[in-house]
């Protein structure tokens, strides 16, 4: 049972105690009478509610926020949220394992626990071998895992889910982001990656979180992973923006995936996917060729308002052709 509540540490962390839920719901019971006291004066913008908030209600850490910056970051930690364990080890295990070769604080983390994939077993069974072994696979790289314990096949975009979300990322504090592709064959991929876009836009800001705020703390360079196949939710091709070489952590890769050996009979009743090994090596293949390159894993960049513009891991690890190997 160690590695089960080691692994949802983050979620009983989250949790309030009776007092912090006390206190809670007093902080609240101050921000409705705040609202009350302004609610007749139309001319005030809810700009303006907001200012008045911060003014009676000062936050003594704002010294930590660091606006976000187009640079190559100083605080080097990275996070893939995922939706499932042996979602990473599909998509972005191989980049993964080049960030931790470079110097990086890498750490997996997954809104559920995968517990509806297994054909027999209770959730509790199932959650407990599968985060068994996205502990073991992601520990055999020298990275860290994590799990929200959300519902598997259940995942939906709340305040909840939201909060619970910007908590993980308050204690990691990325500076690095991949999450799951916002449209995508399976609905928990696609709301993860709505949970990994907003929390990676809010998690710095010093009201967001009971949490402490990190030193460092900014919004991350993000990115979204390769859809199942290279395609999105109704098949049509996904168009990287950058293209990462794994040619030479393919098989660590591998090995990664290999540690989820629950998958195996289920992919293949469920997916239709028999040798789930050689399905991920083909895809890389296939994606590398593309590039010129013998194996890659490829990533779309959020630049939207707020983030990061310049492309990150191009700049960490340029491609290189064929030729140059």
């Amino acid at each position: 049972m160690g590695t089960l509540w080691h692994a949802f540490g983050l979620r009983t962390k989250s949790t309030h105690s009776r007092k912090d839920a006390r206190a809670h719901a007093s902080k609240k019971h101050q921000c409705a009478q705040i609202v009350s006291e302004h609610a007749n004066e139309e001319e005030e913008t809810v700009a303006e509610k907001w200012i008045i908030g911060a003014i009676k209600h000062p936050v003594s850490n704002q010294d930590h926020f660091v606006s976000p910056t187009n640079h190559r970051p100083d605080r080097r930690v990275a996070l893939a949220l995922m939706a499932h364990p042996d979602d990473a080890e599909f998509t972005c295990a191989g980049t993964l394992i080049r960030l931790a070769e470079t110097g990086w604080d890498v750490h997996i983390a997954t809104t559920t626990a995968g517990d509806c994939g297994a054909l027999e077993g209770s959730p509790e069974e199932i959650a407990k071998t599968r985060i068994a072994e996205g502990t073991r696979a992601a520990e055999s790289a020298g990275l860290s895992f994590h799990c929200l314990g959300q519902p598997d096949g259940r995942v939906v975009y709340d305040r909840e889910s939201l909060q619970q979300t910007i908590d993980l990322f308050r204690q990691i504090a990325p500076s690095l982001v991949i999450t799951m592709p916002l449209s995508d064959y399976h609905a928990d991929h696609e709301v993860t990656g709505q949970l990994g876009r907003a929390a990676s836009f809010v998690y710095a800001a010093p009201n967001a979180s009971a949490v402490p705020l990190q030193e460092g703390s900014t919004v991350p360079y993000l990115y979204y992973c390769d859809g199942h196949g290279g395609v999105d939710r109704m098949g049509n091709p996904i168009e990287p923006t950058v293209c990462v070489d794994i040619t030479e952590q393919l098989d660590r890769k591998t090995e990664m995936l290999a540690c989820h050996a629950s998958q195996r009979e289920w992919l293949k009743a469920h997916n239709g996917i028999d040798e789930y090994l050689s399905k991920m090596r083909d895809d890389c293949i296939d994606r590398g060729r593309q590039f010129g390159t013998e194996a890659a894993e490829v990533f779309v960049q959020h630049r939207g308002h707020g983030h990061p513009h310049e492309d990150l891991l191009a700049e960490l690890f340029p491609l290189r052709s064929l030729s140059d190997h």
